[in-house]
């Protein structure tokens, strides 16, 4: 199979498209998915410049989309055929951010292989759900950018359920997109104005 590879110490002259092994079936606890779209946020571009430093041969893309080929033993979650999206942070399973969930040790395209290639085998808990009528490449934008918002209006901005939040949108998509979540389905509504 190929994926994009990252030669050290990095700089976009050094990306590399290399045939590697695949990577089989999974194991316990494990989901197998073909990947069909990958996004390019500001942290990939960092990686891929060399900006944020990454082990020889590190596998890009932070963000992947696709579908559930096999499922490993003991995998209630997800069947062949679902549409699933990476997690920024697959360690992070629950309640407040902590330990590893404040580096990126762990994270998809630089503290681990990201989703630049054909097919990937990893923790179920390392993907969710995609959302339903989305395409694989609207999914896969979700992930980083998700995590993004949420830092800045939880973390830097302290938002709370029942809070009203002005949301500016730059285009058709966006706008429809963020109209169409207004109940977040949280208990707590996002207040869209466009």
């Amino acid at each position: 199979m190929k994926a994009a590879v990252l030669r050290t110490p990095g700089g976009l002259d050094r990306i590399e498209v290399h045939d590697i092994p695949d990577p089989g079936q999974p194991g316990p606890g494990q989901i197998r998915i073909a990947l069909h779209a990958s996004s390019l946020n500001s942290k990939d571009l960092l990686v891929a410049n060399g900006g944020l430093p990454t082990a020889d041969r590190r596998i890009l893309m932070s963000d992947g989309a696709g579908v559930v080929e096999a499922v490993g033993e003991a995998v209630a979650e997800f069947r062949p055929g679902d549409h699933v999206v990476s997690c920024f942070f697959p360690q992070w399973q629950d309640g407040l951010p902590s330990g590893p969930v404040c580096n990126l040790a762990s994270t998809p395209g630089d503290g681990i292989d990201g989703f630049a290639a054909h097919f990937s085998v990893r923790a179920a808990t390392a993907f969710t759900h995609a959302p339903r009528g989305w395409s694989h490449a609207e999914a896969a934008t979700i992930t980083t950018a998700g995590v993004t918002a949420w830092r800045a209006l939880v973390g830097d901005g302290q938002i709370k359920t029942g809070d009203t939040v002005l949301v500016l949108g730059t285009g058709g998509c966006f706008n429809r997109r963020a109209a169409d979540r207004e109940d977040d389905g949280c208990g707590g509504y996002c207040h869209v104005v466009v």
